[in-house]
């Protein structure tokens, strides 16, 4: 078993930490808001009585985006954040660490099948909100997910972007954060992933988004790249 060195605040992501390996390995990890549960097969680090699960980039595309150095992370302690593509609960996961106790995660899956999986996940996690619903229809869930600080989006549809614009209308807040993971093979696969990009962001701009940053996600995940955006609402 590989026996971890140090455990340190990542000096640029809040939240976030470098775990080094005594065999000279860096890995990203997150504070275990639920100790003792794994929710992917991760690693667990018990270091000076803290807790902490490693943060996979090619499980994970928002631990990718910061490995690229996106260049900021606008989700830390208290953060209200609605997930749209919650998936089995991987990434939100690290959300939930990321706002803990005082912040809430409101998670939309749309697949009946995954989001039992994603259930397991919440029972541990009081902040993450499991919905079923479908991200195109943002007003069934309206009654439930309240005013939002950050919007991440990570949907296989392909208007990606249109889906984003419509769910900020409804729930996010003016000068809030937009983090997008653009699939350019799930909108179009005869198009080239740049031009793919370029047509979403577009989109979220005609909707009121100014773009902050965008990073490519390779090695990580294949024609990916996450979009930050800030919400202007004009």
């Amino acid at each position: 078993m590989i026996e971890v060195v140090s455990i340190k605040p990542h000096e640029k992501y809040g939240g976030v930490y470098l775990v080094e390996l005594e065999d000279g390995s860096m890995k990203l990890a997150t504070k275990n808001l639920a100790p003792g549960k794994r929710v992917y097969g991760e690693r667990l680090y018990l270091y000076e009585g803290v807790e902490y699960r490693e943060w996979n980039p090619y499980r994970s595309k928002l631990a990718g985006a910061l490995l690229k150095g996106i260049k900021e992370l606008f989700i830390g302690s208290g953060t209200k954040v609605l997930y749209l593509g919650a998936g089995s609960g991987t990434t939100p996961s690290h959300v939930s660490d990321l706002v803990g106790e005082k912040g809430v995660v409101y998670a939309v899956e749309f697949a009946p099948r995954v989001i039992r999986d994603l259930l397991r996940v919440c029972e541990d996690r009081k902040n993450l909100i499991p919905l079923l619903n479908d991200a195109r229809f943002p007003q069934k869930y309206s009654h439930t997910v309240s005013l939002v600080d950050v919007l991440y989006a990570d949907v296989a549809q392909p208007e990606q972007a249109a889906i984003v614009n419509i769910n900020a209308k409804y729930f996010l807040r003016e000068n809030g954060y937009l983090y997008l993971a653009i699939k350019s093979r799930s909108i179009d696969v005869t198009k080239e992933p740049d031009e793919i990009y370029k047509r979403e962001i577009d989109t979220l701009t005609k909707g009121g988004f100014e773009i902050v940053d965008v990073v490519h996600l390779d090695p990580f995940d294949k024609d990916h790249a996450m979009v930050l955006a800030r919400y202007t609402r004009s």
